[in-house]
């Protein structure tokens, strides 16, 4: 089958994982994208500054920054960008906040080189919906949601997250490095 239709378009992704930042360049390269990587939220700046891009993939959690922080730069750059956020730690908080700082897809890792491909292209026959579960969420991914929520409210900073919840700083860090529990 090829993938190869057409001209490549211009594809940023921002993840500070070497390791899944390049098999991200990798599969999307192979799907119609020229695609670039950054480390850094700093890096990415500086290459939304210096270069075009048609759509792209930020990683929420980039080291001790957030994706989010690059969808107002990729907008003015280009208005018509695709921007797909893919994260580990989803929460209805920040797919809320991602959508409205403009992003036009949210989604979850592990996701596949298709599946990304199709959110980029803003294809959505492509990508199922995941299937609502009968279960109630559980108490430990409601506490995550709503860290999340706090979080948000406090643009992301850990301190004073850690001060409305009642909960010392490192207490925070720690449930934050783990994954929701109950998915």
């Amino acid at each position: 089958m090829n993938k190869n239709q057409g001209p490549k378009k211009e594809l940023l992704i921002v993840d500070d994982d070497q390791s899944a930042r390049d098999m991200l360049c990798r599969a999307l390269g192979r799907r119609n994208f020229n695609a670039q990587g950054a480390a850094s939220v700093d890096e990415a700046r500086a290459l939304i500054e210096s270069r075009y891009f048609d759509c792209a993939l930020l990683d929420l959690k980039i080291d001790v920054d957030s994706g989010l922080e690059l969808i107002e730069p990729l907008r003015s750059a280009n208005p018509v960008a695709r921007i797909v956020l893919l994260t580990g730690y989803s929460s209805i908080s920040t797919a809320v906040a991602a959508i409205k700082l403009g992003a036009d897809d949210y989604l979850c890792k592990p996701a596949g080189g298709e599946q990304l491909a199709a959110a980029l292209a803003g294809d959505k026959t492509g990508t199922a919906l995941p299937e609502i579960s009968a279960q109630p969420p559980s108490v430990g991914r409601l506490a995550w949601e709503h860290i999340q929520r706090v979080l948000t409210e406090n643009d992301g900073n850990i301190s004073a997250t850690a001060r409305a919840l009642d909960m010392h700083r490192r207490t925070l860090q720690r449930k934050l490095q783990k994954r929701p529990k109950g998915q």
